[in-house]
């Protein structure tokens, strides 16, 4: 009766305290959504530091934008605070005098689409050392004038194509230390901004391979501030190609950080790496590139680029030998970056020097041209005679061993046909030899009875015509069939040698 009653009363009072317990969460939970619902009002002296249009929260221990923000503000710097979500709502007036505004290191988990919409005279967003993980394609659709995106050390994984498209005046954009697998090139082709764009840093990711063609058809001023170093790209000559003509250009991107341009060796050990710029040396002994080269045939045009780091630059060009391309009247300047030459001859070859001249930067490029002592035609005709000499030389080839090793058989009987004629012992080559043979015997004879042997068959006929060039010496002609078959001719053919005592047959 005593232990009923002790864990009945037991029981109660563990009800009790989970009540308490739930209670106490959910008053928590109450306070804390209270104090968010509730915004922090800027505190010139306490938290933020306010001088004429800069406004300065950083570390002020803030889970919200304060507010109200004056209109004037130009600077805002809320970074290392505790602001996990940008809501449409974060700023309820118009910040047109808003120029730069700096969220890092908040650990940032969420932008809403709409979150930028009443500040789109930003210039400069610093949106790096937090944890988002993906760019939507409307997110940053109000900021047309930012120039500065900094998104560097997120967890970005996803970045919709469009996502960057309404940014015309982006002239840099950091993305490195992210997970992102996709070069995103789209950023580098936008017309809008191609005059105007400087950098893009998307280093420290997790790209394994690039966009070669699109890259190596971009300007030097703008490859120059391409940075994709330390990912796990695959290696490739063509890889190597792009690096090593950035190397001899002396873009920033390789200059700066050429021992970490690494590669990952297909087929090798697990994430063997090596320096791409070593790929002409070891494992895929890709060709090595040495300076800027040009190859074309005779009679074609060639347009030589004067690719330079910096844009305006004051550009002259010098032919082989020295010479001016204004005494030349097959070399035409299109522009101060292109010199158009043809049609080629083979004494066009040569070093083509251009000389580029800036405020900060004096450049000269050097570009040899290798044209070939004939044309492209001729030489896919001579190709094509090639190997149409060697197919023929294989046919005669094949018919030479087809008539040596695969000649039709030669039957000795032949069911369709006779090889018996009447009366005539000698209407074949068999009964021509068989009579020879006879003779042979009776030869024999004479010479054992002591009678002189006489070459009787080349006396009695040695008067017949001769048909068809050839000798007839037995003499055989033409028989009919008195059964009306079909005529036929038995030409076997026996010369006796004079100077031989035994005839030959053949």
């Amino acid at each position: 009766m005593m232990g009923a009653l002790t864990c009945t009363v037991a029981s109660a009072a563990s009800g009790r305290s989970f009540i308490v317990v739930l209670h106490l969460t959910l008053l928590l939970v109450a306070v804390r959504s209270q104090r968010q619902l509730k915004r922090s009002a800027l505190d010139c002296t306490r938290n933020c530091v306010c001088a004429s249009n800069i406004i300065s929260c950083s570390d002020g221990n803030l889970i919200q934008v304060p507010a109200p923000l004056p209109q004037h503000t130009a600077v805002l710097d809320l970074s290392f605070n505790s602001i996990t979500q940008l809501r449409a709502g974060w700023t309820t007036v118009d910040l047109s005098s808003l120029q730069s505004l700096i969220l890092s290191n908040n650990g940032l988990t969420f932008l809403s689409t709409e979150a930028f919409i009443h500040v789109t005279k930003l210039r400069y967003l610093d949106l790096s050392f937090n944890g988002l993980r993906q760019l939507d394609e409307l997110t940053f659709e109000p900021l047309e004038h930012l120039e500065v995106l900094l998104l560097l050390k997120n967890n970005i994984s996803q970045i919709d194509r469009s996502a960057f498209s309404s940014l015309s005046s982006l002239q840099k954009l950091y993305m490195s230390n992210n997970l992102i697998s996709r070069f995103p090139v789209e950023v580098l082709k936008e017309r809008s901004r191609l005059e105007t764009f400087q950098l893009l840093d998307v280093s420290s990711n997790r790209i394994k391979t690039l966009p070669l063609k699109e890259l190596q058809a971009l300007r030097a001023w703008t490859n120059k501030g391409v940075y994709f170093h330390s990912n796990p790209l695959t290696c490739s000559c063509a890889l190597y190609d792009l690096l090593a003509q950035w190397q001899i250009k002396e873009l920033n991107s390789v200059v700066h950080f050429n021992g970490s341009h690494t590669c990952v060796v297909p087929g090798g050990p697990q994430k063997q790496t090596m320096p791409i710029l070593d790929l002409d040396k070891a494992y895929l002994n890709c060709t090595e590139v040495k300076a800027l080269k040009e190859e074309a045939y005779l009679h074609q045009f060639l347009l030589l680029d004067c690719d330079t780091r910096l844009k305006s630059m004051v550009k002259r060009w010098v032919l082989p030998e020295n010479a001016s391309p204004s005494l030349a009247n097959k070399t035409v300047v299109v522009s101060e970056d292109y010199l158009r030459i043809g049609p080629l001859k083979a004494e066009d070859s040569g070093v083509y020097t251009c000389y580029a001249t800036g405020d900060s930067l004096n450049e000269t490029l050097h570009i040899t041209v290798v044209v070939f002592n004939y044309t492209m035609r001729g030489g896919l005709e001579s190709l094509k005679t090639a190997y149409t000499t060697l197919v023929a030389c294989l046919i005669s080839l094949v018919m030479v061993l087809v008539y040596l090793y695969v000649a039709p058989c030669c039957c000795s009987y032949c069911p369709d046909q006779d090889t018996e004629k009447d009366g005539d012992p000698r209407g074949s080559l068999h009964s021509s030899t068989v009579s020879l043979t006879q003779g042979e015997e009776e030869t024999e004879q004479q010479r054992a009875e002591g009678i002189p042997y006489i070459h009787t068959a080349l006396l009695e006929h040695k008067g017949q015509l001769e048909q068809n060039g050839r000798l007839n010496p037995i003499g055989e002609e033409d028989e009919e069939w008195q059964d009306n078959r079909k005529r036929r001719r038995s030409d076997a053919e026996s010369i006796s040698s004079v100077y031989s005592d035994t005839p030959m047959v053949i």
